[in-house]
C-alpha cells in the first residue's frame, strides 16, 4: 500500500493551497493528488505573536535547516507515519536536522481511521519514529485528523470512503479516544490533534470532550491576520496555528500559541491523568488559563490529596473535593491563607467570573474568596462569611470584602472590611455587618472599644419617618433621614424606651449622650425635647413648654436642678406638671408654663396646688421686692414671700384691697397669714405685717391699721357694736386726724386726742 500511495504519502493541510490536484480513480470519480512544494518561500507574511515553526514531510526533499532557523522558526514537526502501512524515507534526517540547529521538534502520524483501529496505529506510529522523551527538545507526538486524502478512491483494492472515511461520528470519536489511550500509556503523553475545524464539526458533529489533548488547527486566512477563526468547542484555545502552506518557511508555516518558555514547557511533557487531568481539560488544557504543566501530580497532601502545577496556576485534588483549578489573584490569596491546610480547605469550584462589577470568586471548603479589580482577591469563611451571604453577597450593601477577617479584638472578637461597610464578630454576639451613617457613629463612639460594645443585630429599617435602628450590646444606634444617626445608651436610652422610642414625644436622637454636666450628670437631646439623667435622679425628659420654662430658668445650673420624674398629664383643666429636683414646673393650654419652688411652691401646695383657689401659676417666681421679698402670680391670686414674714397667699377682694393700698409698699407690708373665713356673717379676714383686712357680703373688703384697728379690736373686731369695716381709714381732717366707717359707727384718731368711737 506504502507503493501505491505514492512517495510521501498523505500530506498534512489536505485543503491547503499548496496541497491541490484533481485525478481520477476511475469514471465518475474525483479525488486529491498530492504535488510536491518547491523549497524557495512562497509568502513572507507570518502572525505577529507566538514563536515561529514549520512542519515538513517526505514532499519536503530538501531542508536546510539553518536557513529556516535563521528565518526565525524554533520547532518543527516531522511527518513519521501513515494508517500502518507507511513510514517515512526522510523522517529521520528531518528529525535530527531540525535539532541540529538547536529546534525542539516532533513526529506527527496521519491517521487513516477506517485502515486499522487507533491502537494498531498509535503502536505503529510510536514503533516508527513517533515516541517521547522528557529531554525538554522533544515535542509530544501529533495525530493529524483531517480530511481523507484519498476520498472516494479504492486503492489495492481498498475503499478509502468519503471525506470522512465513512465512518459515522461516534466510531471517529472513539478512533481518536482508542489512538491517544494507547499513546499514553506507551509514551506517557496525550498526543496533540491537529485538525481542521470545517472538517471536525463536518465529520464528528463538533464531538465533545478532548479538552485535555492539546489543539492544532489548520486555518489560512487571505490576508495578513492574528485571528485563527473558530475552533472546535471542545477547546477554549489553540496550541499551535497552521497559519499558511506558501511560506514563509518550508512545508507549513506554524505559530505557537505562547512565549518560548512556554514552547519549552510543552516539550518537558509532565503528564497529565485522572481528575487533574479531567479538570484541566475543563479549564481548556494547553490552551487555556492554566497552559502547560510544569510538574507531574504531587501526592501526600492533607486528607490524602494531590497537586499539579502549571504555568498559570495549580490543580488541586483531594478525595472530598475533587479536582478543581486555581489561578491569578484568587490563588495568591489561599496560598496566603496556607492553601489546603488553611482555613480555606481545598477548592469546591473553579474561578467563576461575571459577577457585579465585572468580578469572579472561587469557592473552597471552608469558604470563598471573592475578585474585583477595585479590591483585589479577598476570602471569606465561617460566621461571617454566612452573615454577608445572608445580606446578598456582593450584590447586597456591603458589596465585596476589601480585608481579609481580622481578630484578637477585644473579647475574642475578629471583624472584616467590605466596600460598604465591615462585619464583626464576637463568641457573644456572633457575625453582624454595620454600615452607613450607623457604621460611621458606631465608628465615632470607638466600634467594639466603646460604650456600646459590638453589634447585636443586622440594621433594621422601615421605622417612622424612614428611619432604621441597630442594636448593639450596650444600646442602640437610630438613624432617620431628618436627623442622622445617633446611639442611644444606659438609664437615658431607657427612660427613652418607657416614652415610646421614636413614637414617643420625643422621637429620634439629634445627639449622643453628653456628660460633664453639674453633679455629673449626662443629658442627650432628641426632635421633641431632652432627656437628662444625674445621679441623684436617674434619667427623664422634658418637652415642649415645660422644657422651655425649665431652659429659661438655667436648666439644670438653675434653681429647679434635674427633672426628677417626666411630665406627667391630665389635671384640671387639661394640665401637665413635672417635678424637678428644687420645685415644679405647671402648664396648662391657657396659662402656659411655669415653675414653682421653694416656700412659695409649699404654700402653693397647702392649698390645694391647682385644685386650690389659686389655680395653675402664670408668671415664675420674682424677687427683688420691699425688704427683700418675692412673689408669684397665679390664676386666681398671688402668693408673697419675705424672709420676715414667710410666703402667704393673697386673692380675690382682700388681695384687690391690699393691692389698692400698695400691696407690700403699703401700710399693710406683707400678709403674716392665708385668709381665714368662717366669721359673723360669712365673713373672712386676713392678716399682713401692719394690720388686717376683713371682707363680708354685705360689706366687702376693707383694711384696719393702728390706733383704730386696735380701739376696733378692743371693742370685739366684727363680733362688736361697730361689726365690719364698711370703708379704709381716711385721714386729713382737722388736726392731722382720720376715721375710719363700720357697719354699726365710726371711729376717729387724732394726734391730740387719740381715738373715740360713734355709734349709729
Amino acid at each position: 500500500m506504502a507503493a501505491a500511495v505514492g512517495a510521501g504519502g498523505a500530506e498534512m493541510g489536505q485543503r491547503s493551497a499548496r496541497v491541490t490536484g484533481t485525478a481520477a480513480a476511475g469514471p465518475g470519480t474525483s479525488s486529491k493528488t498530492l504535488t510536491t512544494e518547491a523549497l524557495t518561500t512562497q509568502s513572507t507574511w507570518q502572525p505577529t505573536f507566538g514563536v515561529q515553526g514549520l512542519d515538513v514531510s517526505g514532499h519536503q526533499t530538501s531542508v536546510d535547516w539553518q536557513q529556516q532557523w535563521n528565518a526565525g522558526a524554533r520547532f518543527a514537526y516531522v511527518k513519521a507515519t501513515e494508517g500502518n502501512y507507511y513510514a517515512s524515507e526522510t523522517f529521520a534526517s528531518q528529525y535530527q536536522g531540525s535539532r541540529s540547529v538547536g529546534m525542539v521538534r516532533g513526529a506527527y502520524h496521519f491517521a487513516i481511521p477506517n485502515w486499522s483501529t487507533g491502537a494498531d496505529q498509535a503502536r505503529y506510529f510510536v514503533n516508527n519514529g513517533g515516541g517521547w522523551s522528557a529531554d525538554g527538545y522533544t515535542m509530544p507526538p501529533v495525530l493529524d485528523f483531517e480530511f481523507n486524502p484519498y476520498a472516494g478512491r479504492t486503492i489495492n483494492g481498498f475503499n478509502f470512503g468519503n471525506t470522512c472515511y465513512g465512518m459515522s461520528a461516534a466510531q471517529l470519536a472513539s478512533w481518536v479516544r482508542d489512538f491517544g489511550n494507547t499513546m499514553l500509556s506507551l509514551t506517557g503523553r496525550l498526543p496533540v490533534i491537529y485538525t481542521n475545524t470545517s472538517w471536525w464539526n463536518q465529520c464528528l458533529g463538533n464531538a465533545s470532550g478532548f479538552g485535555n489533548y492539546p489543539l492544532w488547527v489548520a486555518s489560512y486566512p487571505t490576508t495578513a491576520s492574528n485571528d485563527a477563526g473558530p475552533i472546535p468547542s471542545s477547546w477554549g484555545n489553540y496550541s499551535i496555528w497552521q497559519y499558511s502552506s506558501l511560506g514563509p518557511f518550508n512545508g507549513d508555516s506554524n505559530v505557537w500559541n505562547g512565549d518560548y518558555a512556554g514552547l519549552k514547557t510543552f516539550a518537558s511533557g509532565f503528564v497529565v491523568t485522572g481528575g487533574i487531568g479531567a479538570a484541566w481539560a475543563a479549564v481548556g488544557g494547553g490552551g487555556g488559563k492554566l497552559g502547560y504543566p510544569t510538574s507531574n501530580e504531587i501526592c501526600g497532601l492533607t486528607g490524602g490529596g494531590c497537586y499539579q502545577r502549571f504555568q498559570g496556576g495549580t490543580i488541586h485534588w483531594s478525595p472530598a473535593t475533587g479536582a478543581h483549578a486555581t489561578w491569578g489573584a484568587i490563588r495568591s490569596t489561599w496560598g496566603s491563607l496556607g492553601f489546603e491546610n488553611g482555613k480555606l480547605g481545598y477548592p469546591v469550584t473553579n474561578e467563576t467570573c461575571g459577577l457585579t462589577g465585572g468580578g469572579c470568586y472561587q469557592g473552597f471548603q471552608g469558604g470563598t474568596i471573592h475578585w474585583t479589580t477595585g479590591t483585589g482577591a479577598v476570602a471569606t469563611w465561617g460566621a461571617i462569611h454566612a452573615t454577608w451571604g445572608s445580606l446578598g453577597f456582593e450584590t447586597g450593601k456591603l458589596g465585596y470584602p476589601t480585608s481579609n477577617e481580622t481578630c484578637g479584638l477585644v473579647n475574642g472578637g475578629c471583624y472584616q472590611g467590605f466596600q460598604g461597610g465591615t462585619i464583626h464578630w464576637s463568641p457573644a454576639t456572633g457575625a453582624v455587618a454595620t454600615w452607613g451613617a450607623i457604621r460611621s457613629t458606631w465608628g465615632a463612639l470607638g466600634y467594639e472599644n466603646g460604650k456600646l460594645g459590638y453589634p447585636t443585630g443586622n440594621e433594621t429599617c422601615g421605622l417612622t419617618g424612614g428611619g432604621c435602628y441597630q442594636g448593639f450590646q450596650g444600646g442602640t444606634i437610630h438613624w432617620s433621614p431628618a436627623t442622622g444617626a445617633y446611639a442611644t445608651w444606659g438609664a437615658i436610652r431607657s427612660t427613652w424606651g418607657s416614652l415610646g422610642f421614636e413614637n414617643g414625644k420625643l422621637g429620634y436622637p439629634v445627639t449622643n449622650e453628653i456628660c460633664g454636666l453639674t453633679g455629673g450628670g449626662c443629658y442627650q437631646g432628641f426632635q421633641g425635647g431632652t432627656i437628662h439623667w444625674s445621679p441623684g435622679t436617674g434619667a427623664y425628659a422634658t418637652s415642649g413648654p415645660i422644657r422651655a420654662a425649665w431652659g429659661s430658668l438655667g436648666y439644670e445650673n438653675g434653681k429647679l436642678g434635674y427633672p426628677a420624674s417626666n411630665e406627667m398629664c391630665g389635671l384640671t383643666g387639661g394640665g401637665c406638671y413635672q417635678r424637678f429636683q428644687g420645685g415644679t414646673i405647671h402648664w396648662t393650654p391657657g396659662s402656659g408654663a411655669y415653675a414653682t419652688w421653694g416656700a412659695i411652691r409649699a404654700a402653693w401646695g397647702s392649698l390645694g396646688y391647682e385644685n386650690g383657689k389659686l389655680g395653675y401659676p402664670m408668671s415664675n417666681e420674682a424677687c427683688g421686692l420691699t425688704g427683700g421679698g418675692c412673689y408669684q402670680t397665679f390664676q386666681g391670686g398671688t402668693i408673697h414671700w419675705s424672709p420676715a414674714t414667710g410666703a402667704y397667699a393673697t386673692w380675690g377682694a382682700i388681695r384687690s384691697t391690699w393691692g389698692s393700698l400698695g400691696y407690700e409698699n403699703s401700710k399693710l407690708g406683707y400678709p403674716t397669714g392665708n385668709e381665714i373665713c368662717g366669721l359673723t356673717g360669712g365673713g373672712c379676714y386676713q392678716t399682713f405685717q401692719g394690720g388686717t383686712i376683713h371682707w363680708s357680703p354685705a360689706t366687702g373688703a376693707y383694711a384696719t391699721w393702728g390706733a383704730i384697728r386696735t380701739t376696733w379690736g378692743s371693742l370685739g373686731y366684727e363680733n362688736g357694736k361697730l361689726g365690719y369695716p364698711t370703708g379704709n381709714e381716711i385721714c386729713g381732717l382737722t388736726g392731722g386726724g382720720c376715721d375710719q366707717s363700720f357697719q354699726g359707727g365710726t371711729i376717729r384718731w387724732s394726734p391730740a386726742t387719740g381715738t373715740a368711737v360713734s355709734f349709729k
